[in-house]
């Protein structure tokens, strides 16, 4: 069966087709670049009042706020979620090794300027687990843990006022690089991974607090085995009161979660277990002294009241450089896919670019108020969604709740056991483990995705944080650039009686166009892959370099035979065009009967002299 083609148009070379359909506009680009800068730069009020929304969002939607169909479902989900901040703001807190009155003060601010700057409608933000370990990792490193220590001496207190410096010096830090835009460049299978291999780190530094050992932080290459070496060890000097404690809260925690989990559309609200426990295990510490009694290591001292504005430790830049970046990374990462997930969800769009402002001022201006780095949280994000929240707004009220803890019942947490706070950091880490889940079914869609999520996995389990997140990039990478590589060459065949083409190795009744052979590359061409680009184009067009060379050879041999053809044509020519000339001058000659010396001068090409002409 055979397929023909016509093509009813003329044929363009680029700079014809410019000519006849590109643009009229002449302009040189420094001068286009100056017009955009003049364009921006116009100052009118329309211009900053376009401004003013942009920048800060509220401006532009609490004006159009459905007061009597959104506010319900914005103060319970506010409330909810400020509910569940106190416990895991403290709780995080000990993962950045920090006081945990530094966890509440992160999950204040940052909230309140999301609401303000955010263009997530359903984001909760706050304190993360992965982020406060790698936070809590640069800590240990600049501000080591001292095995001896009284908790209630001046000394502690620099100690700690030492840590949160260093903790807000990252938030600053993150905050004014803004090199949230590279965050693109993590996929969706690294995240992943690497929140999924973080929640064994966080659940491994979490076994000495709810096994009651004093322990240092281990950090750098291996921390997590360096850990459960260190925790082996020490098993026999396990408290025993500690440790059932944290059994008992598991085993209240742990099914109550699931409970919220499998029932989140038969709730309203889900149960809020995680300040239950903390005010129930309060109470009994407090009415049985077992801090003294058991020896129990407890929160101690929260200060009431908001804090004072202080600078953070600009000093350490230099050495949390580079642990910042991965931690901007992370963050802003996990923030701008959880903002995108919840939008494309309910049918509305964001901003990246504002959100990854928004977080950088909420990093900036909460460092100044000894926080440490916040992003958005997984777990409070969707219970956020669940309970019903539909704006911004519900930061309002998950902000009130916080407000109140900070200025009239923060103190009451002194007896609350650090055991609790482990283990609430323990089980909010469901979701994260559960992400094992979708391998099977990344397996069948890419397999080279899945190699990309074992690799980070098993990079940040057995290396490190840091160290893993960096090993997942560069292999997801090497991906790309090796998919580009090896991009997909083939011959392009036409469906009878349609117009659509299809490659013809997997498509059997599919017809090539006779005297045209149509290729398609899947990918782009540069010097990276431009051999095998060669490669495979010769191959389908069947050009060996032994075929392009003899016809090389054939088409140089031609042009010579032609050009040597050429010039015996044109001698052949010359030589009739003086026969042809010399017998037009001999019939001249007889019929006008001129004298010999006019024959003779025409012959030798030259003009007659004195000639006479006779007519008959």
């Amino acid at each position: 069966m055979s397929a023909s083609v016509a093509v009813y148009r003329n044929i363009y070379t680029e700079d014809r087709f410019k000519q006849a359909y590109g643009s009229d506009d002449t302009t040189s680009g420094r001068g286009r670049l100056w017009e955009k800068l003049a364009g921006r730069c116009r100052c009118s009020r329309r211009a900053c009042l376009h401004l003013l929304r942009d920048r800060v969002p509220i401006f532009n939607w609490l004006p159009r706020y459905r007061l009597k169909k959104w506010i319900l479902g914005d103060a319970i989900g506010g409330l909810t979620v400020g509910i569940l901040h106190i416990p895991q703001g403290m709780a995080f807190a000990l993962l950045t090794s920090v006081a945990p009155i530094f966890g509440l003060y992160t999950s204040f601010f940052p909230v309140v300027l999301y609401m303000f700057f955010g263009t997530g409608r359903h984001v909760s933000t706050g304190t993360f687990a992965v982020v406060s370990l790698m936070t809590g990792s640069v800590v240990e490193q600049l501000v080591p843990t001292p095995l001896e220590m009284n908790s209630s001496s001046p000394e502690a207190a620099e100690f700690e006022a030492q840590r949160i410096g260093v903790a807000s010096a990252v938030a600053l830090l993150s905050g004014i690089i803004m090199l949230g835009f590279l965050s693109t460049y993590l996929s969706e299978p690294i995240v992943k991974a690497f929140t999924s291999a973080a929640a064994f780190h966080v659940t491994v530094s979490q076994l000495q607090s709810m096994l009651g050992l004093r322990l240092p932080r281990h950090t750098g290459t291996f921390s997590l085995f360096k850990t459960l070496a260190s925790v082996m060890e020490n098993l026999p000097h396990t408290n025993m009161a500690e440790l059932l404690i944290s059994l008992v809260c598991l085993a209240v925690l742990v099914p109550v979660k699931e409970i919220n989990m499998r029932y989140r559309q038969r709730l309203r609200t889900p149960i809020p277990v995680e300040i239950l426990t903390v005010i129930i295990v309060t109470g009994v510490a407090y009415a049985s002294s077992l801090d003294s009694t058991y020896n129990i290591e407890i929160v101690g001292h929260i200060p009431a009241g908001f804090p004072s504005p202080r600078m953070p430790t600009v000093s350490t830049f230099p050495d949390i450089a580079g642990d910042t970046v991965a931690i901007t990374f992370v963050g802003y990462a996990v923030s701008v896919s959880l903002a995108m997930i919840y939008a494309d969800k309910h049918g509305y769009s964001i901003h990246p670019n504002q959100e990854l402002l928004a977080h950088g001022i909420s990093n900036t201006v909460s460092s100044f108020f000894t926080c440490f780095p916040s992003s958005a949280t997984l777990a409070t994000t969707n219970i956020l969604e669940s309970a019903g929240g539909y704006t911004q707004l519900s930061g309002l009220f998950t902000s009130l709740v916080v407000l109140i803890v900070l200025l009239l019942i923060g103190p009451l947490f002194y007896f609350l056991p650090k055991a609790v706070l482990a283990c609430i950091n323990v089980t909010s880490l469901r979701q994260m483990f559960l992400q094992f889940q979708d391998l099977p079914e990344l397996w069948r869609i890419s397999k080279i995705d899945f190699m990309v999520w074992v690799v980070t996995w098993l990079s940040v389990v057995v290396l490190n944080v840091d160290l893993g997140l960096a090993i997942g990039v560069v292999f997801s990478m090497m991906t790309v650039i090796c998919r580009t590589q090896r991009a997909g060459c083939s011959v392009l065949g036409r469906a009878s009686n349609t117009e659509i083409y299809r490659p013809l190795e997997n498509h059997s009744k599919c017809y090539e166009v006779p005297g045209v052979k149509i290729l398609t590359y899947n990918g782009p061409i540069y010097y990276g892959n431009r051999s095998f680009f060669r490669e495979e184009m010769s191959r389908l067009l069947g050009l060996t370099p032994e075929k392009i060379r003899s016809w090389e050879k054939a088409r140089k041999a031609l042009e010579k035979r032609e050009r040597e053809a050429t010039v015996s044509t044109v001698v052949r020519l010359q030589e009739l065009l003086m026969e042809l000339r010399y017998k037009t001058y001999i019939c001249v000659l007889i019929v006008t009967k001129l004298e010999f010396m006019y024959i003779y001068q025409t012959a030798t090409d030259k003009p007659p002299e004195n000639t006479t002409t006779v007519w008959v």
